[in-house]
């Protein structure tokens, strides 16, 4: 082999390390894209999901402020229309000292009614609040997980967590799976910082009947031992208080899809845990400090 064949061996050869090095370097930049794609892609999701939260929580706040602006409006009628007829009856002589006296508590009353308002509003806003820091904690610390497994939400101020019965128990059982108790820890550490909450574990089934097995009964049976499965998790591996927890089986009979289908059915398959309203609490923002 003379010199310049020798050469152009080296040369292709040092072309095919080349293109090798590169498409390994190409690969790896795909991998990383395609991370990056993923991850941007559950951000997105988040944002939607608050976005979706803030827009409704907006929405009721507007509603409350038309009816307390309403309120207000009939306060202000009320007071001036008292104000000029007890002047007038007081300069005309017409009414007893005990009448003026009763007309002044009624003013009074309405001072009362519209300061009741003021705090009111003021209640709401801070229930508001903190069920919205409530539902974004919770979704922060689940993560990523399918909607159609666990879905988290805010109705008419209560806040609840749906978990599909296929990501929590087996077909006809009440033992928890593994996977399962994941979330449950993740659910349970968000709670566990908000000792003054209490909570209620439901049971649903679908409408298809549960066929007795010796130790249940009927579909009764398999959501109530599927709300103290849950309950029972969460107070002895997550140190929850039992004082703050109820568990309650619904059945069939509060369904929130179709049962004539097959997604209507496993829809309807869910345990659910409601965050009670502290309803002690929200008329304690009421009272006169």
């Amino acid at each position: 082999m003379n010199i310049r064949n020798i050469t152009l061996a080296s040369i292709a050869a040092m072309l095919l390390m080349s293109a090798c090095v590169s498409k390994k370097v190409l690969k790896g930049e795909q991998v990383k894209y395609v991370e990056l794609q993923t991850e941007y892609n559950r951000l997105q999701s988040q944002l939607k999901d608050c976005n979706d939260l803030t827009a409704e929580n907006s929405r009721k706040k507007a509603e409350l402020e038309n009816e307390v602006a309403a309120l207000k409006k009939q306060v202000d009628y009320l007071n001036s229309n008292n104000s000029q007829a007890l002047k007038q009856l007081e300069n005309l002589s017409v009414i007893s000292s005990s009448q003026a006296e009763s007309i002044k508590k009624s003013l009074d009353n309405i001072g009362a009614k519209d300061a009741y308002i003021q705090g009111l509003q003021t209640a709401i806003n801070q229930k508001d609040s903190l069920n919205l820091a409530l539902v974004t904690n919770l979704k922060g610390a689940i993560g990523n997980l399918d909607d159609k497994d666990i879905n988290i939400k805010v109705d008419k101020g209560v806040v609840y967590i749906d978990i599909s019965d296929k990501l929590l128990f087996k077909s006809g059982s009440y033992e928890v799976s593994d996977r399962a108790k994941e979330v449950l820890g993740k659910v349970a550490l968000v709670l566990k910082n908000q000792p003054d909450i209490e909570f209620m574990v439901e049971g649903h089934t679908d409408n298809v009947p549960f066929k007795g097995n010796g130790v249940l009964t009927d579909n009764w049976d398999l959501s109530v031992k599927r709300a103290t499965s849950v309950v029972r998790i969460l107070q002895t591996q997550y140190g929850l208080n039992p004082a703050k927890m109820a568990a309650a089986g619904r059945g069939e009979y509060l369904p929130v899809a179709d049962n004539s289908t097959a997604d209507g059915k496993s829809a309807n398959r869910r345990t659910r845990i409601v965050i009670l309203p502290q309803l002690d609490q929200f008329f304690k923002l009421l009272e006169k400090k």
